[in-house]
């Protein structure tokens, strides 16, 4: 099969590549500012603007994939608030021109969503919940979702993700490797006791994701999570246990202590039923998450000082 991966150097994109090639796919990858490693497991690059849409027609009917990954986004919350058009562009714009393609090319279409589709008040979501984004990037992930599912729906399946873990081509993506980079800069991280978040390997989101393209039974919304519903807190405490820092790096904290802590999800956890009897791939336990995980290179230095 022929993979056309957009967001392919990203933490999600470059798990995807990694499980593709396994497969035995091809997979063209799009990207821009960013190269991939020379390792890179992409069979082709093709350097363009997403936010394009003539680049991006032209491209996608050029090389003609049986399916496409849209693994691009700009999924920083702050960053779509300081730059709401180019968001807009990536978040929603080039997702739907995606699945109306793919619909002209009855190729199979993932668009990968996010857990801050909902507020949080309840958690254990499933796909049929009605969304209640608190972001504007809750806001433009659901506006995506809807006109993916609207102009590719014999074709597109939207999953959602949560709070990704990994290993990221550059060491900044995931979360641990942003605790790394705090860390090294001499900061003590203040987590959530009271934020539950259900974090997944992207690793393991990459074998889901490669399941559904080489399947057409999972058309429209899904749901996907590892095993564990943590609070930022907990999460931050077993990655000090599982690289053997101190405690003192990390300090307990409420959302109720400030009004940005106010303002962020409570409860993002996912029911994931509908998938997880259905696959080969199985939720993960988080000490199963933690132990592919390396030490970011930007960070080593400081790693072996302590």
């Amino acid at each position: 099969m022929h993979i056309l991966l957009t967001g392919a150097t990203g933490l999600m994109g470059s798990a995807f590549a990694r499980v593709a090639k396994r497969r035995g796919h091809r997979v063209t990858g799009v990207v821009h500012r960013t190269q991939p490693p020379a390792d890179s497991p992409l069979d082709q690059v093709v350097n363009g603007d997403l936010t394009d849409d003539t680049w991006v027609l032209e491209t996608v009917l050029d090389l003609f994939p049986e399916a496409i990954v849209n693994a691009a986004a700009v999924s920083e919350p702050a960053r779509c608030e300081s730059e709401p058009e180019t968001a807009q562009a990536m978040n929603v714009a080039l997702p739907t021109q995606l699945a109306q393609l793919a619909h002209h090319l009855s190729a199979r279409f993932i668009h990968l969503s996010t857990d801050m589709v909902f507020d949080g008040e309840r958690g254990d979501y499933s796909p049929v919940d009605a969304p209640s984004p608190a972001s504007l990037y809750g806001w433009q992930k659901l506006e995506s979702e809807k006109a993916v599912v609207q102009r590719a729906p014999d074709f597109a399946t939207v999953l959602r993700l949560p709070l990704l873990n990994g290993n990221s081509p550059g060491g900044r993506r995931s979360l641990h490797e942003k605790l790394f980079a705090a860390w090294s800069r001499g900061e003590t991280v203040r987590l959530y006791e009271d934020e539950i978040r259900q974090p997944c390997l992207a690793d393991n989101a990459a074998e889901v994701i490669m399941e559904l393209c080489e399947r057409n039974d999972f058309i429209g919304l899904r749901h996907w999570a590892g095993a564990e519903a943590l609070s930022r807190w907990e999460i931050g405490r077993r990655i000090l246990e599982h690289f053997n820092l101190p405690d003192h790096l990390i300090k307990p904290a409420s959302r109720r202590d400030s009004e940005a802590g106010r303002r962020r999800p409570a409860r993002l956890t996912f029911d994931v039923t509908s998938l997880r009897s259905k696959l080969k791939a199985r939720a993960q336990p988080f000490e199963d998450q933690l132990e592919p995980l390396i030490i970011p290179p930007d960070t080593r230095a400081w790693y072996h000082a302590l």
